[in-house]
């Protein structure tokens, strides 16, 4: 069966075109989504989870179904493992022919390439970052002086850590994992 998939961004736009293109192609059942393309899309989640072996996802656009070559390969992925075809109206792309199939791999082949680059940036401005004393994430609970302090009532062994981390006001595993950073031991060996 043939399965057509219609979305517009915006409640202003309309499926008119697509659908119109989904009738010259004899495609009788649409599913339409009125959501932008960063947001959730339930519509096209439910339908790929009705999709059956033999039939075929239609699309109008490639960028109807998916907000970037990697969301693509996610969605062909589910698509391929339950045997489902897919056909892009505009582009020319089936899964049923070599062509198609060839075009695929080459996404599949963008994608990796897409996501190493932005691991490669993310990484090299993280280094910039750290290299200008730039800090993230959750501001340590305890300073290193309060960190010291703690430590050595604790290894005096007239404090257990849950006395020492209700005087802090933290919790116990905070109070550990302080410790823990202090004395370089647990995810904090070098």
């Amino acid at each position: 069966m043939l399965v057509g998939y219609a979305r517009v961004s915006t409640l202003e736009q309309n499926t008119a075109v697509q659908l119109a293109a989904f009738r010259r192609a004899g495609i009788d059942r649409v599913v339409e989504e009125k959501r932008s393309g960063i947001k959730e899309r339930p519509e096209l989640e439910k339908l790929l989870f009705q999709l059956r072996a033999g039939d075929v996802l239609v699309v109008y656009k490639l960028d109807r179904l998916a907000r970037s070559v990697s969301h693509f390969v996610k969605v062909f992925d589910v698509l391929r493992a339950k045997g489902v075809g897919f056909r892009s109206l505009t582009e020319a792309i089936e899964t049923d022919t070599p062509q198609g199939r060839m075009f695929l791999h080459l996404l599949t082949a963008f994608a990796e390439f897409e996501r190493e680059l932005i691991r490669e940036r993310c990484l090299a401005g993280q280094r910039a970052a750290r290299a200008a004393g730039k800090t993230w994430g959750v501001k340590r609970a305890l300073s290193d002086g309060d960190t010291a302090q703690a430590v050595k009532a604790w290894r005096s062994g007239w404090y257990t850590q849950a006395v020492l981390a209700d005087m802090l006001g933290v919790s116990v595993s905070c109070l550990r994992d302080h410790i823990h950073r202090y004395e370089r031991r647990g995810r904090w060996a070098r």
